[in-house]
């Protein structure tokens, strides 16, 4: 079953980077439930701006890590590249 990794921009501008199954799931949990992130539960609304499949979930693990680890300017160039 394909994973994504993807990125929210919250309401005071700051990036929060998950995996999920189903991605616009995910994103109605962060904005309207008790079951979206911690983080993303202050900073809402959150508006999804990037996204990227993998074939499994220990690739987007992986994937995500990475960019958990990247600057800011460095997931903005991210989010830019088509």
């Amino acid at each position: 079953m394909p994973y994504s990794v993807y990125i929210v921009r919250c309401s005071d501008e700051t990036y929060y980077t998950g995996i999920a199954i189903d991605v616009d799931k995910r994103l109605h949990e962060h904005n309207h439930s008790s079951k979206g992130a911690r983080y993303t539960r202050s900073r809402r609304p959150v508006t999804l701006v990037y996204r990227e499949e993998h074939p499994d979930r220990s690739s987007a693990q992986k994937r995500e890590f990475a960019i958990k680890r990247m600057t800011r300017p460095q997931k903005e160039s991210l989010i830019r590249t088509p």
